[in-house]
């Protein structure tokens, strides 16, 4: 991370969210007519039929009445666009939405219960939208995160139909995981946000990757996304903080056993630093803290929070360090701890304070583990949950046991 970042133990205003990875994502209006070929009592239908300016959201579909389909491919770009056919062989539909402003050739094959081939061809063309949104996200390419890190995309309009952008969305995991998305509309300077977070932490190791495909998907009315947003990432060791605001100690766990326990001296009164399930952010060494009555370089600092929460070195406080809370919002420790715990602190790592009089506040950094399970579910726009596993991910709904 870099050297200096600007901030301060528990004062000034919510940060932006940083260092996030751009992709676009993003419109226009057009027609679904269908064309049809027909041989004997075979009928094949493509929705849409050729012609130009035509809706990318509403996908292809290719039908067969009076028999069955034998092969599809439609192309784009000189790519092959992804579908899927019906058990029964008479519908195939396009996996994800058409891209936009592309040229489309669609060959569909088929057979009468004769056995007598028919086959037709159509090319279209789809609209180029007057709007579109763009989409971004935190995760690095082939960066590595904590076990706590969620999949955060950042939208640059305000999405509405959010089930459309929802049902786009696809993650895969090196090692299978329960998880939901959920819908936030307070995330700094993005006017919208969607965050995937499985039902327990990753587990250690972990390679992920997700490919949004919004290209050609209306996320509000006439605003389109024109780009396919991919990365890939993965999850590094299990580290993991429990820090008592009340007992004056954190306990750090790695790989799932008791790693240390070290003294710290957290908020004082007034200033008391806030209970939750935080994930650390970035951090620095050092970082310039300003606020109320002082300006200084604090070596090993690794922020949890927006507003300016750090845990850190405090050399200055080491005599009040596991017997009383002195600092201005911020977790203190000796020098020599604070730098082991600063070598092992990747982005996405769990800190948990408790023992606090002050709540947490929700968006003050990121708090997707701030909620339960079963509230986190709800900010589906589904309403469902997901599996992921090396394969891909899939939607069921979340009265399933999971």
């Amino acid at each position: 991370m870099g050297a200096v970042i600007l901030a301060g133990c528990g004062g000034g205003s919510p940060a932006s969210p940083a260092h996030a990875a751009s992709g676009g994502a993003g419109s226009g209006s057009g027609g679904g007519s269908h064309t049809s070929t027909t041989v004997g009592s075979l009928r094949i239908a493509i929705t849409p039929s050729g012609g130009s300016d035509r809706r990318p959201d509403r996908g292809l579909t290719v039908t067969a009445t009076g028999g069955t389909l034998t092969k599809v491919r439609a192309t784009a770009g000189g790519k092959a666009v992804d579908g899927v056919m019906n058990r029964g062989a008479t519908v195939w539909h396009s996996t994800w939405a058409l891209g936009v402003g592309e040229d489309y050739t669609v060959t569909a094959s088929g057979a009468a219960p004769s056995g007598a081939p028919v086959m037709k061809t159509v090319s279209f063309h789809t609209f180029t939208p007057k709007q579109t949104f763009v989409t971004r996200t935190v995760e690095g390419y082939h960066q590595t995160y904590g076990v706590g890190m969620p999949i955060i995309l950042y939208f640059d309009h305000t999405i509405t139909n959010r089930r459309a952008i929802e049902k786009a969305l696809q993650v895969k995991s090196s090692q299978p995981v329960t998880g939901s998305w959920y819908w936030d509309d307070e995330c700094g300077t993005a006017p919208t946000c969607v965050y995937f977070r499985p039902h327990h932490y990753w587990p250690a190791h972990t390679a992920i990757s997700f490919v949004a495909h919004l290209d050609g998907v209306q996320g509000a009315p006439g605003v389109y996304g024109f780009h396919t947003l991919t990365q890939s990432f993965s999850i590094g060791r299990a580290l993991t903080v429990v820090a008592s605001t009340s007992s004056h100690h954190m306990t750090v766990y790695r790989d799932g056993k008791v790693f240390a326990r070290w003294p710290i001296s957290t908020g004082r009164p007034g200033d008391d630093t806030p209970n939750g399930t935080y994930l650390t952010i970035e951090k620095g060494n050092p970082v310039d803290m300003k606020g109320p009555g002082y300006d200084i370089e604090v070596p090993w600092s690794v922020r949890f929070t927006w507003s300016g929460d750090y845990l850190h070195d405090a050399y200055w406080s080491v005599g009040e360090q596991g017997f009383t809370n002195v600092s201005h919002g911020c977790v203190n420790m000796p020098p020599a701890d604070a730098e082991i715990y600063y070598a092992m602190a990747v982005p996405g790592d769990p800190v948990t304070i408790t023992g606090s009089p002050r709540a947490g506040v929700f968006d003050n950094g990121w708090t997707m583990w701030f909620l339960p399970w079963k509230r986190w579910l709800q900010g589906s726009s589904l309403h469902q949950a997901v599996r992921v596993d090396r394969h891909g991910s899939s939607f069921f709904h979340p009265h399933v046991k999971v």
